[in-house]
């Protein structure tokens, strides 16, 4: 598989000079917008506070340091480019601060948006003993740890020591090339590191995408989520999860160069709805043998090679499928797999308008007064009818078998492929899946799901239940066309219902 590594960063920096000083004090009207999500919304959450401006690092430091206290709220809002040239150490009772790095140590209740182009050129970003903390809209780029200047032992963003509720959003972090270049981690979280999210942000031409646990000792971090980010041209650790538990949806994969998501040393990744393109063992425990653990749902995997198991090398695929559950204990919405590298291209990173996605294939942006842009709106092929389709049902083929979800008393997942109306599955609750599989390849493009009480079913899933790809989406049952595809497995997945639905057919056919 062909694969670019490395390409050059292309963060665009803003001179200093060209922006008017603003006095950290300086009252300002507060520029973060949105909400968190994910696990940073846990544990008590993730707030702003009082707003001031800022155009150089030493402004930052002493919008840290003129607070009350460490805990007195603050959301800093930047303009232009911070680097080492205009970032000093300040001194504070409130602060710690440092001149090589943007240091949130021993602080709390601090957010720290970009305002226009706001670029953190070759310093990185330390939180280090704090807890609840923003970052949003920002870029940081090349951020050394060996070389000249070297900034934050080499991570773009990095969390450490006692760090808990944090929110990074839409924010690019990029470098140009891997630890031989002097680089490191673009997103590191270690030494109790807990209840964080990355959503809608670039991770970009890096060795390491980064990790959570910085040893197979480091167990005691996490939970964490990853949501609509955009990874590319990165060697490995996408993340790294070592004893930590992630949910990773909806992001976009492409150049994925050595592997890709890595839990390990017991970690665990909810793995739903990802697009993995172009890459190289996307998920599975690499480069030791302490087990890690995955759920899979609803992933596309496009181009996606992988390596054979060894005794350190232990990739989900080719054919990915869970090893375990994970709880989510927030609500969240899934976009269909097949339109994440169009919703995240439009959505990821900094300076793109802050937009978010609907979770319906389309985007929006989120500001005071949010407006709905008429962007991406690509979603799989379906159609539905009550007509049956000709041919042959491959469900009754001999040798042909039926597995799935929980099913409620009484009920079979054989039912579903008996030839008859009058039995049926139904899942324990009002979701779950169904699925037809064979023994060997078989071509599918079209499937006739047959409910016992019609209307039942609300929205669905077709998925290719040997690789997790998504075929279709819509809602209510009946025929369904997609793609032709070869697989050993098609699984019908409830997302929603009005009811306990009752399949009495999962009917499959070539065309």
């Amino acid at each position: 598989m062909r694969k670019t590594r490395f390409i050059a960063a292309a963060g665009t920096a803003v001179a200093a000079g060209a922006i008017a000083l603003v006095l950290p004090n300086a009252q300002a009207s507060a520029a973060v917008t949105g909400s968190a999500s994910g696990f940073a919304t846990q544990n008590g959450g993730t707030t702003g506070g009082t707003t001031v401006r800022a155009t150089t690092g030493t402004q930052i430091h002493q919008a840290l340091c003129s607070r009350a206290s460490a805990s007195t709220p603050i959301v800093i809002e930047v303009t232009g480019t911070i680097n080492h040239g205009n970032t000093t150490k300040v001194s504070g009772a409130s602060c710690n601060t440092a001149a090589d790095k943007i240091e949130l140590k021993d602080i709390s209740n601090v957010t720290i948006v970009g305002v226009g182009n706001a670029v953190f050129d070759q310093l990185g970003i330390h939180i280090r003993n704090s807890s609840n903390i923003i970052i949003q809209n920002v870029t940081v780029q090349n951020v050394k740890k060996s070389g000249s200047p070297t900034s934050n032992g080499g991570d773009a963003i990095g969390m450490e020591t006692d760090v808990h509720n944090v929110w990074v959003d839409h924010t690019t972090l990029i470098a140009s090339g891997g630890e031989s270049a002097g680089y490191d981690g673009l997103f590191d979280m270690k030494d109790n590191t807990k209840y964080v999210t990355l959503s809608y942000s670039i991770l970009r031409n890096s060795g390491r995408g980064g990790l959570v646990g910085s040893s197979d000792s480091d167990l005691a971090n996490g939970p964490i989520t990853f949501h609509h980010n955009w990874y590319e041209n990165i060697d490995s650790r996408t993340p790294l999860l070592r004893g930590a538990t992630a949910h990773i949806y909806n992001n976009y994969y492409h150049s994925l160069n050595e592997s890709g998501i890595n839990p390990r040393a017991g970690g665990k990744a909810k793995v739903d709805n990802n697009y993995f393109q172009d890459s190289k063992d996307v998920l599975g425990t690499f480069y030791t043998d302490l087990a890690g653990y995955w759920q899979v749902s609803g992933n596309i995997f496009d181009n996606v090679t992988w390596s054979p198991a060894d005794s350190e090398t232990n990739p989900a695929g080719p054919n990915p499928v869970s090893n375990t559950t994970v709880s989510i204990p927030y609500a969240y919405t899934l976009d269909n797999a097949s339109c994440v590298p169009t919703i995240v291209k439009a959505t990821a990173g900094a300076d793109t308008g802050l937009k978010s996605s609907t979770g319906t294939c389309a985007t929006t942006t989120s500001s005071p007064s949010p407006t709905t842009s008429t962007g991406p709106t690509a979603s799989p092929s379906t159609s539905t009818s009550p007509a049956t389709p000709s041919g042959t049902n491959l469900s009754l083929a001999s040798g042909a078998g039926a597995d799935g979800s929980s099913k409620a008393g009484g009920t079979s997942y054989g039912n579903v492929k008996d030839g008859s109306l009058t039995t049926y599955w139904s899942p324990s609750g009002t979701t779950g899946d169904i699925s037809i599989k064979w023994g060997s390849a078989t071509t599918v493009s079209r499937i006739n799901i047959r409910e016992v009480t019609s209307g039942v079913i609300g929205s669905y899933q077709v998925i290719n239940g040997a690789t997790g790809a998504v075929l279709a989406s819509g809602s209510g049952a009946g025929v369904i066309s997609f793609a032709a595809t070869s697989t050993t497995k098609i699984t019908f997945k409830i997302n929603s219902a009005s009811g306990t639905p009752k399949v009495a057919e999962f009917e499959t056919y070539a065309s």
